[in-house]
């Protein structure tokens, strides 16, 4: 082989490499937060125009009624079974109908437990759409209707509250809280505790950076991610 074909032959290889590269970091970015992957299950289809991005799907338009209804009939097809299912077709206000819904499922063989969430981000006019894989725990319903009302403060120790009368806010506060894991382990300290009251119960929320977020009440303990979207909807910092 010549010196100048060898040289072609190099440039074409380093070329490739990069390019292999470059895809692997764009793949790497592109489904970084995500806890599972749906492509890579077969059991595990995906609503058509769904787009990834980072932590979570996207499509614009309101589409999660239709979403609801694929993963609703097309799971059970594939062997899961639904553990919670709770949507704002539970709720007869008519203006809710937009908000979207959070599952649970369970599958024999399955190591964990999948959750389907949806709603519709209406400032972006697109629906939001997350998948993610977590170990099996029991889960306690607190809440069992969407209050007309509820406050949020800060800080335990506040006299004053920020009133939350946006039912569509309340009922995916309660979707959060219900879909928290039950804990009976050591609560680690958090630097930071909040209160919401809902009426006829009050829950601590104990949170701290990106740490998990302990909920606490007088039904017991809970434990969540910290999931960003529940602290655009208590507006807790």
């Amino acid at each position: 082989m010549s010196k100048k074909s060898l040289l072609l032959y190099s440039c074409i290889t380093l070329l490739v490499a990069m390019g292999w590269f470059a895809y692997q970091k764009a793949t790497d970015n592109t489904y970084e937060g995500m806890s599972i992957i749906p492509e890579e299950h077969e059991d595990i289809p995906l609503f058509e125009g769904l787009e990834p991005t980072e932590h979570e799907y996207v499509i614009d338009g309101d589409y999660w009624l239709d979403i609801y209804d694929f993963y609703s009939k097309e799971l059970p097809k594939l062997g899961w079974n639904v553990e919670y299912e709770g949507s704002a077709l539970n709720d007869k206000d008519p203006e809710n109908d937009w908000s979207g819904f959070y599952s649970r499922w369970r599958k024999e063989g399955f190591n964990g437990e999948l959750t389907v969430s949806a709603h519709y981000n209406q400032f972006e006019e697109q629906t939001e759409v997350k998948f993610d894989k977590t170990p099996i725990h029991n889960t306690t319903i607190w809440i069992n209707y969407t209050p007309e009302s509820i406050c949020i403060y800060e800080s335990q120790m506040d006299e004053k509250c920020s009133k939350v009368t946006d039912q569509i806010k309340i009922e995916e506060i309660v979707n959060f809280i219900n879909g928290a894991i039950d804990w009976n382990e050591e609560v680690l300290p958090r630097e930071k505790t909040s209160m919401i009251d809902f009426g006829d119960i009050k829950i601590k929320v104990l949170y701290e950076n990106e740490e998990e977020i302990y909920f606490q009440s007088k039904k017991g303990t809970k434990l969540m991610k910290p999931d960003p979207d529940f602290f655009k909807l208590t507006n807790l910092q």
